[in-house]
């Protein structure tokens, strides 16, 4: 019977990440309020006014009550299923997500592997959505999204490696997010070591190209192929895809918080909620909002050789520095 109550309150807070804190209506609300603060910051280094702050709360909202138009000669199944499988797999994600001070997330799980699997399933749903749609433009668009992907997916994985090998020292690799911020309170903060700071550099790379931003949003490209995959989606169904985008924006950037500057402030969760929120902020304004607003667009041959150049060398600097020190 004890046993039985611990699974109960294992189940149960299981359930509060998913669908509260971290993941949930928190990381949808947060990833919301992200996504509205990177447009009002570009309309401003434009000099523009802009959107409101809470307007990606409204294209929600708006989005919710609107009828999802399916095109008749489009594969229905999977037409259904891409967007959901994008939403899921980040609702996962975030509720994995440490928030330094307040969640420590699970100490021992593999959270990077799961991670490097699931981060990548809302490209996937993009592809997924292109190629049920039966437009033209969603075929071009998901081909251009499996190709960036695949560019992307390099540098991350050897960003992993280097932080895991670096944390686990000679005992192997430390896959635990949880233990990765732990041992980065108790001896200092990856973002600033010496071997690692490559692999903090290729993962500002990464973000503008896994979020989809300029000079990397090849996939949707509005004046080219009219959003591509999205082309023929409307209603709650466009709305999914709206969610697992903002709440990807919060994944990644506090992905990149938790590997490499997850360091907290005395006064509560409140100031530490607020100081993740921070953080996350400014890699936003670094690597999307300023690229965004400075850059056109690359070609898919140009952001293809751009990533396995500069993100994946850099990368691949940190993994050779810490397996000579080993």
């Amino acid at each position: 019977m004890q046993e039985s109550g611990v699974y109960i309150t294992l189940a149960g807070w299981a359930i509060f990440h998913l669908l509260v804190f971290p993941g949930g209506l928190f990381a949808l609300g947060i990833g919301l309020f992200l996504k509205g603060a990177d447009r009002k910051l570009e309309a401003r280094l434009q000099r523009r006014v802009g959107p409101p702050l809470y307007q990606p709360f409204l294209d929600l909202i708006k989005l919710s009550g609107k009828e999802a138009m399916i095109p008749a000669s489009a594969q229905r199944l999977l037409f259904r299923i891409a967007p959901l499988l994008g939403f899921t797999g980040m609702a996962v994600c975030a509720a994995l997500l440490p928030v330094p001070g307040v969640y420590a997330g699970l100490p021992d799980m593999g959270d990077m592997l799961v991670y490097f699997y699931l981060l990548p399933l809302p490209a996937v749903a993009l592809i997924l959505a292109g190629s049920s749609s039966s437009s033209p433009f969603g075929a071009l668009g998901f081909s251009r999204e499996m190709t960036v992907m695949f560019a992307y997916e390099i540098p991350l994985l050897l960003v992993i490696l280097a932080v895991a090998l670096h944390v686990g020292g000679g005992r192997g690799a430390e896959f635990s997010l949880g233990r990765i911020v732990e041992h980065q309170l108790e001896h200092g903060q990856l973002g600033f070591n010496w071997e690692l700071i490559p692999a903090f550099l290729a993962y500002l790379f990464f973000l503008p190209g896994t979020m989809g931003v300029p000079p990397f949003d090849i996939p949707e490209a509005e004046t080219e192929i009219i959003e591509g995959p999205l082309l023929e989606y409307s209603g709650a169904a466009l709305a999914f895809f709206q969610m697992a985008g903002a709440i990807k924006t919060v994944v990644v950037l506090g992905f990149g918080v938790a590997l490499f500057f997850p360091g907290t402030l005395p006064g509560g969760p409140l100031v530490n909620i607020l100081w993740f929120l921070g953080k996350c902020l400014a890699l936003m304004f670094l690597t999307m909002t300023l690229v965004k607003a400075a850059t056109g667009r690359f070609r898919v041959d140009q952001a293809f050789a751009f990533y396995l150049r500069y993100p994946t060398a850099l990368a691949a600097v940190s993994l050779i520095l810490v397996l000579a020190r080993l």
